[in-house]
């Protein structure tokens, strides 16, 4: 059995993949433990593209999950994971060299029941960095943190894994019940050093780079305070819509017309 299972929560995910799973096949070379103790699961959650067979190909389990949330993604393929200890990044990102050993010396001690790596962007302009803050300040009120998010596998069973019917905030949510736990046995939640992951810009490519501050925030908060189905489908559009075209990588809608045409869509089941 593998010490590390790497999930990898993917929807029409063909364009940014091959540059996740390079950067794992580094970090796996340098894990101290050895490469074959970090096993790759690729949740394929009902893609339509070429994600599933590019995965097989560059050698990762992939299982198929066809509930579309990113939490269920996230814990099919935790069910189906082997290692002692899960590791969950985004497919449209990027991790760095020492993952792996960073993860096991953060968990080495005992006290740490879930951890995480942190995160930046791969590129940078005022938006993005005015961003970049609004997430750290939230992160140090919180205690919370993004990048690879890590944790036994016995924990993750405890808690439940991720709440399935969330459809944002679910790692919020998944870090605060283990952060919960581990305060039961007197652990608590410490961030990886030295392996900050890398993530992409697509919302802002597709949205423009100052798109939290003119369009999500505001309108999301007057919907959550006064439109809980107009929020609900918000949601929808900016975490379930952007990518139903496969092959590009880039919204199937233009920037401007994205999130204004959330009002359009219909959340399943409402």
């Amino acid at each position: 059995m593998p010490r590390i299972s790497l999930v990898i929560p993917a929807f029409n995910e063909e364009h940014y993949l091959p540059r996740l799973l390079q950067s794992v096949d580094s970090a796996r070379q340098r894990y101290q433990a050895g490469a074959n103790e970090v096993e790759v699961i690729v949740a394929d959650n009902a893609s339509t593209d070429s994600t599933a067979s590019l995965a097989r190909a560059r050698g990762c389990r992939v299982v198929e999950v066809e509930k579309r949330a990113i939490a269920a993604a996230r814990n099919g393929g935790a069910r189906v994971a082997t290692g002692q200890v899960l590791a969950f990044i985004d497919a449209d990102s990027e991790i760095h060299p020492d993952t792996f050993n960073a993860i096991d010396r953060t968990l080495a001690s005992g006290r740490v029941v879930v951890g995480a790596t942190t995160v930046r962007y791969n590129r940078l302009s005022p938006g993005i960095a005015l961003t970049t803050i609004v997430a750290l300040t939230f992160f140090r009120l919180t205690g919370l943190d993004a990048g690879v998010v890590f944790c036994r596998r016995s924990d993750w069973q405890a808690v439940g894994g991720y709440e399935e019917d969330r459809r944002w905030l679910e790692d919020a949510w998944f870090l605060t019940a283990l952060k919960r736990l581990g305060r039961t046995r007197g652990q608590h939640f410490a961030r990886a050093r030295g392996a900050r992951a890398i993530t992409s810009t697509r919302k802002y490519d597709q949205l423009g780079d100052w798109h939290l501050f003119t369009h999500l925030l505001p309108r999301g908060l007057a919907r959550l305070a006064f439109d809980r189905p107009g929020f609900a489908r918000l949601v929808e559009s900016y975490w379930y819509e952007d990518r139903l075209n496969p092959g590009s990588g880039r919204s199937p809608v233009p920037r401007r017309n994205l999130e204004l045409q959330a009002t359009d869509l219909k959340v399943k089941g409402e």
